[in-house]
């Protein structure tokens, strides 16, 4: 019998060594849980499916009225709502622990927008929204950004209700802030933006809010819009 090349002889222990050194486990992934309200069952199910389908995300519960997604415990609350009752359904649910991100209908959000930011909405896209979208926007409003469809800001930009604040109200940094604020983009892009510090952001941010008495990033976005302090898209 010819004997084994020395090579060989030493892959052997090797392989059966490796063999044996147990798996990383995997990176824990924390769930975000999303109830899901809508008086249409049909579309409130279909949201329900592409949720359950989607990696670290979880349905709480589904109910037919805002009342109803009040009591089920949820970070997210994604609301599929028509225009009559979007507004005071927002109001419900924003005025408990989820923040909110309404699908609405395209040819109606624009219309409401505005009343429905300030009723403390983090989010508001139109239905036929791309599925891969609508999973994002869910953790990016868990994560405590605002999103908005592109014709939501065209429509609020293009009529703001009061004039800009005075000098002495907010710095050129504090309205160069929240006007980026209310164009959905993070606290990171906003530094990356200005060539400042995320800390700096959150600095200005929370010194608008204490200023204006405002008490979320939903309100700060529909005060932005309402003063007129972001400008059309050129």
């Amino acid at each position: 019998m010819t004997a084994a090349s020395p090579s060989r002889r030493r892959a052997a222990p090797w392989g059966r060594e490796r063999a044996a050194i147990p798996c990383c486990p995997p990176a824990h992934r924390e769930t975000i849980t999303v109830v899901v309200a809508g008086d249409q069952e049909l579309g409130r199910a279909r949201v329900a499916a592409l949720i359950r389908g989607a990696r670290g995300l979880e349905v709480a519960g589904e109910a037919a009225t805002a009342e109803e997604a009040a009591g089920i415990r949820a970070e997210v609350a994604l609301l599929y709502a028509r225009a009559p009752g979007a507004v005071a359904a927002t109001r419900v649910l924003a005025g408990g622990e989820p923040k909110v991100l309404v699908l609405g209908e395209r040819e109606e959000i624009g219309g409401y927008a505005r009343a429905v930011l300030r009723a403390g909405a983090a989010g508001l896209l139109p239905r036929d929204t791309p599925p891969a979208r609508v999973l994002s926007a869910i953790r990016a409003v868990a994560a405590g950004d605002v999103v908005l469809a592109r014709a939501v800001v065209e429509a609020l930009t293009e009529s703001p209700l009061d004039e800009a604040p005075g000098p002495g109200v907010l710095t050129r940094r504090e309205a160069e802030v929240i006007a980026l604020v209310a164009r959905a983009l993070s606290n990171e892009d906003i530094a990356a933006y200005l060539w400042i510090s995320e800390a700096t952001v959150k600095t200005h941010l929370n010194r608008v809010m204490a200023k204006l008495g405002l008490s979320s990033r939903a309100h700060v976005v529909a005060y932005a819009y309402d003063r007129g302090l972001v400008r059309p898209s050129p």
